[in-house]
């Protein structure tokens, strides 16, 4: 122990009620760790104590101006007397402060014989590994204690600076010599304590210092180890994602040398695969494909049968952007782009940017453009549209459940691009609109405007010629969990047909984006989906299966089946979200084993991925149609994606001046955040109602449908674009 540490509060000598024989016996006094002891001497405290009371719960009063009582309870109790009355209010200050001390450290469970001062001096001195949480928190409670001090102290100071002032005014009042002599003295008393409760406040607020600055110290050390802590803990992540990255490359590839040459799928997988994909879904039927019409055939053979009976249906399953005719408005078809500007080399350290966006909100992630594609996610939306050729041909479909199955198809088609395109494209900003008017030939126009920052939510209402409209709200929640990126789509999809009334909604899947730290970026798209058409109570489930190299499944896979409105299989449905998907009718029902068999007819394609553009993994790895939305185009709005400075930078390759607009374009909209808000408080203290943001072209209503509150399309832009009436558009670029 040092000597600090053996260092009382306070001690002297004061007299001490014995018996009525002996009186008051003078006594040497210590006061340490909340006990008071006495000894007949100094020299009897090396071997011999005398008795000692404990202060916690102890009843400390004066009784005149020399004597004071200390009891704790009934059980002990000292009689004391100092020499002065100015000793005495030494004594008295001391063993509240150390009462005071003792109540705490009681209440907070600190048994230790140590002050928590000297415990903090000891610890300054200890590895930093080892400080921890409780170091904290010791420290805290002295800091605590010492405050503790000083408001004692205040408290005595306010006690004798109320009794000095009094006494100066009695002095101030009186008339007679003798009793100015006595009041003189009184008052020189309680100068004197004044003075003693002064110093006993700045020596308290001395030790506040001390502790505070030694305190920060300390935490500055306990800083510095959790920095290269974490440090330590990146360079640990870093390694595990690439050793985990080459142990799923060599199981992979041991798993390829395993399989026997050639195979790929055997004839019987291919002639059960309907009945693999139903026993996922629904483990109590089996399924029977009609292989009347065909032969025992290859992979190659049954793709060729169900492009042949897709055209017999009276339509190819897809149709390529630039062979779509023009349709019967008159309207001339317009020449566009068929590519982009390459994308240029600029190299760039990922994990050093994204190791400080663990467990942030996505949209609120700066970006740099290194990260993205120049297009905006409202034109990203658009491309949810490429195969409106399979709407078209569900128009003329009478059967609900056949046309579900086809809307099926279209639901799945949307995510053909994500298997090669992982690049992020820019946040809206609040206010950007995006119009997209392919009448003349793909026969659909659509707007997209984005509606709420916080959360950041995107209304669509697309109307096709053939004889459909469809909306949108699209909403996310995103984590980046460090090795892979989470994407939970919150909105609802509705698709109508005018003609029959049918009405669908859904919700979209999960995406995955893996490898975010070390290896290449992929995309999964996992989960279940739901399309409920609303008026004749019909429903499709459709299952898209997680990608897993352990699993006998092929990549991409999505399965699912059409139900009526009582729950008879009518449709199922197989293939890949970035391939093809098929379907097969269900024609007749039978019961074996307990089981239902369900006997079907042969597969018919109901969606074909169009063939992959070459060369466009030079430039970002888009389509024809993805190559075209950001093409400039006159007359549309001033708030358009088109119009957006950042993005059409980077498009044409400058992205080092993009990156510096986008900053400018980000800052602008929090200054107008910053700007609403301010007139929203101000508002708010003058009673009055300040009007919430409302979006340009949509209106928040209640959904008829789902019962949820929407974001309903005015019907006005295309008014105000051949007007080219702009001005109720914000300036947001």
């Amino acid at each position: 122990m040092s000597d600090k540490q053996a260092d009382p509060d306070m001690k002297g000598w004061l007299y001490k009620w014995t018996n009525y024989l002996k009186g008051y016996q003078k006594r040497w006094f210590v006061l340490s760790n909340g006990l008071l002891s006495y000894y007949r001497s100094q020299a009897e405290m090396l071997h011999t104590c005398r008795g000692t009371i404990s202060l916690h719960g102890a009843v400390i009063h004066t009784e005149d101006s020399c004597n004071f009582v200390i009891s704790n309870g009934g059980t002990q109790t000292f009689h004391l007397k100092a020499s002065s009355e100015v000793e005495r209010q030494k004594w008295v200050t001391a063993l509240e402060l150390a009462k005071a001390k003792a109540i705490r450290q009681l209440e907070s469970g600190e048994f230790a014989t140590l002050d928590g001062w000297d415990m903090l001096q000891d610890e300054d001195e200890e590895d930093v590994s080892e400080s921890g949480r409780d170091d904290v928190s010791n420290t805290l409670k002295v800091l605590t204690a010492k405050l503790e001090d000083l408001r004692t102290c205040h408290d005595l100071i306010m006690k004798h600076g109320a009794a000095l002032q009094k006494s100066l005014a009695e002095l101030e009042a009186l008339d007679s010599t003798q009793d100015l002599t006595a009041k003189i003295k009184t008052v020189n008393e309680r100068a004197t304590l004044f003075r003693i409760s002064s110093n006993a406040m700045i020596n308290a607020c001395n030790d506040y210092v001390d502790v505070s600055g030694t305190a920060g110290r300390k935490w500055q050390r306990l800083l510095q180890h959790e920095r290269d802590q974490r440090l330590r803990l990146e360079d640990m992540v870093e390694q595990l994602a690439r050793q985990h990255s080459h142990l799923e490359q060599e199981a992979k590839e041991q798993m390829n040398q395993a399989m026997p040459p050639g195979h790929s799928h055997s004839e019987d997988e291919e002639e059960n695969e309907f009945e693999d994909a139903v026993e996922e879904l629904a483990e109590n039927f089996i399924v029977h494909v009609n292989t009347s019409q065909a032969h025992r055939r290859s992979n190659s053979n049954v793709s060729q049968l169900s492009d042949e009976m897709a055209s017999l249906n009276g339509s190819q399953a897809t149709t390529p952007t630039d062979g779509i005719v023009a349709q019967a408005n008159g309207r001339p078809k317009r020449q566009r782009r068929i590519r982009v500007p390459d994308k240029p080399n600029y190299p760039i350290n990922l994990w050093s940017i994204m190791k400080n966006c663990i467990g942030k909100e996505l949209s609120k992630i700066p970006m740099p453009v290194n990260f993205s594609e120049p297009l905006s996610f409202l034109q990203r939306l658009t491309e949810d549209f490429e195969y409106s050729d399979i709407l078209d041909r569900a128009v003329q479909i009478e059967d609900s459940c056949e046309q579900l199955s086809l809307v099926a198809a279209f639901t799945v088609s949307s995510y053909a691009t994500t298997a090669v395109r992982t690049a992020k494209p820019f946040n809206p900003l609040l206010g950007e609109t995006y119009e997209c008017d392919r009448t003349d030939d793909l026969g659909w126009r659509a707007l997209n405007e984005q509606v709420s920052h916080h959360p950041p939510i995107v209304a669509q209402y697309v109307e096709g010629t053939s004889g459909w409209h469809s909306w949108q709200e699209f909403s996310m929640s995103s984590k980046f969990r460090g090795k892979y990126l989470q994407i939970i789509p919150l909105g609802i999809a509705h698709l109508k047909f005018l003609a029959s009334g049918n009405h669908y909604t859904w919700r979209k899947v999960s995406t995955t984006v893996h490898n975010m730290i070390v290896g290449k970026l992929w995309l999964d798209n996992h989960g279940e989906m739901e399309i409920v058409n609303h008026k004749t109570g019909d429903k499709c489930c459709l299952k898209f299966i997680p990608y897993s190299y352990f699993s006998r499944e092929i990549p991409k896979k999505v399965t699912g089946y059409v139900v009526d409105s009582e729950g008879t299989f009518k449709w199922f449905i197989t293939g890949t979200w970035d391939e093809k998907i098929e379907a097969c009718r269900v024609t007749s029902q039978s019961m074996r084993a307990g089981k239902p068999v369900y006997e079907t007819g042969p597969p018919k394609v109901l969606w074909k991925r169009n063939p992959i553009v070459p060369d466009s993994e030079k430039y970002y790895n888009f389509t024809k149609l993805a190559c075209q939305l950001n093409e400039p185009e006159e007359n549309v709005s001033p708030t358009d994606s088109r119009h957006r400075p950042d993005q059409r930078l980077m498009e044409e390759g400058m992205w080092d001046e993009a990156n510096a607009e986008k900053l400018r374009l980000e800052e602008k909209q929090r200054a107008t955040r910053r700007r609403r808000e301010a007139e929203a408080e101000q508002a708010a203290a003058e009673g009055r109602e300040y009007p919430p943001y409302c979006p340009t072209w949509f209106v928040k209503e209640t959904d008829d449908v789902t019962g949820a509150l929407i974001f309903r399309f005015t019907h006005e832009y295309w008014d105000c674009k051949e007007k080219q009436e702009w001005s109720r558009c914000p300036d947001i670029f």
